[in-house]
């Protein structure tokens, strides 16, 4: 569903190489449009380690759409729409669960691994249970990722596919496990969420920890070669062109660490067992990754960390941060939790200050667009690229 009351002449404000007008972080008609938009692009579902078993399944939330993947009794992944078939009450609630067939909690139709209606109480005469599934959403499994879409016609994956698996088979994801997840709330639109994440502008003044670790928080070095490297075949890949947007959005980014540090920890030290090839590398290698325009990765030598923004209302959006590791690591015998998620936890926190005060001043009369620094290559692609998509869906005026 597209929204036609977008306030006259926004899109005409928009002035390349800045931030963008005001309208646009406040608009309740944009955040509507927004979510359309967004709907259709994928977005980060789940990790299979989640989804080992037949039966094991996860929800995914973007609002006002929901989305149930689960582990079919013949080991398919499937994504459904999370929309009883009956009246339209979603059917699992919960985040995740185990479950030998899908019940809704309101009449209790139930429904197959697969989709297929199982039992439907009391249906009159002629009632058919094969018209009646859930319906079937686009899904992809990456390396161990698993995304998934809520139109029928996401943008293509396929450029980016494997580089992302060479990045992720690398550091030995697919096999990997959750150690911790915890979610933020932020008091901002969620474009702002998104172009703070995009810019390392910030890292110095914001996020000392983060800093004195990541060559990405020093101008001029922030990445590696354009060569590949030999041994492992991992090499950047970007596809965010604003012309394409049949294409998804898709980046694998290498970059180091400092001198003598060897992953993302207090002290620079090793904090879990290593990740497959990329755990033995002794070279401070960290990867960064991003699909779709929601969802983003970071691989360090000894864990992983996921991020997904889920944009709630106008001014509210949650980030949530989930902490992967080797796939036979124990908490307390191989690492320690809160060692583990110190870092991300830090930085987070810190920027949900600094995103709120963002949205604080974007909201005064005052604010007015301002130009992007030599630092801040990435937002202003994922701006560039958000306003042909918005350009793109514009209905057309008399």
């Amino acid at each position: 569903m597209l929204h036609s009351s977008i306030p006259p002449h926004l899109l005409a404000s928009v002035r390349p190489g800045f931030s963008l007008p005001q309208g646009f972080y406040l608009d309740p008609t944009v955040f509507a449009r927004d979510l359309d938009l967004l709907a259709a692009h994928w977005t980060f579902a789940g990790h299979v380690s989640e989804l080992r078993e037949p039966g094991d399944w996860v929800t995914i939330e973007l609002d006002p759409e929901s989305a149930i993947v689960v582990r079919g009794e013949d080991g398919e992944l499937r994504a459904f729409a999370n929309v009883c078939r009956h009246r339209g009450s979603r059917v699992c609630i919960a985040a995740r669960g185990r479950s030998a067939f899908l019940t809704c909690p309101y009449h209790a139709w139930s429904y197959e691994l697969d989709g297929r209606l199982r039992r439907a109480r009391e249906m009159p005469a002629g009632f058919d249970p094969a018209d009646y599934g859930l319906k079937r959403l686009p899904l992809r499994e990456i390396g161990g990722l698993v995304f998934v879409a809520f139109a029928p016609d996401p943008p293509a994956l396929e450029q980016g596919v494997p580089a992302l698996e060479r990045m992720l088979n690398h550091f030995a994801w697919p096999t990997a496990r959750i150690a911790e997840r915890r979610a933020y709330t932020v008091a901002a639109n969620w474009k702002l969420a998104m172009e703070n994440y995009h810019e390392c502008y910030h890292c110095a003044p914001a996020h000392p920890e983060f800093a004195r670790l990541h060559a990405l928080a020093r101008p001029n070095n922030r990445s590696l070669s354009d060569e590949p490297d030999v041994l492992s075949g991992l090499a950047d890949f970007e596809d965010w062109e604003a012309d394409r947007l049949d294409r998804e959005v898709v980046r694998v980014m290498r970059s180091h660490l400092v001198a003598s540090c060897e992953t993302g920890s207090r002290d620079g030290r090793r904090l879990a067992p290593p990740m497959g090839e990329g755990g033995r590398r002794e070279d401070g290698l960290v990867v960064f990754a991003e699909v779709g325009p929601l969802s983003a990765f970071l691989a360090y030598p000894d864990h992983g960390v996921i991020y997904r923004f889920i944009p709630r209302e106008p001014l509210r959006t949650e980030m949530e941060v989930i902490w992967l590791v080797e796939g036979s690591a124990e908490a307390g015998r191989d690492y320690d939790p809160e060692a583990l998620v110190w870092l991300w936890e830090v930085t987070t926190i810190a920027d949900k200050t600094i995103i709120e005060r963002n949205q604080a001043g974007v909201r005064s009369r005052a604010y007015e667009p301002g130009p992007f620094s030599l630092m801040e290559p990435g937002t202003r692609q994922y701006v560039d690229r958000y306003v042909a998509e918005f350009a793109a869906h514009e209905p057309a005026t008399a």
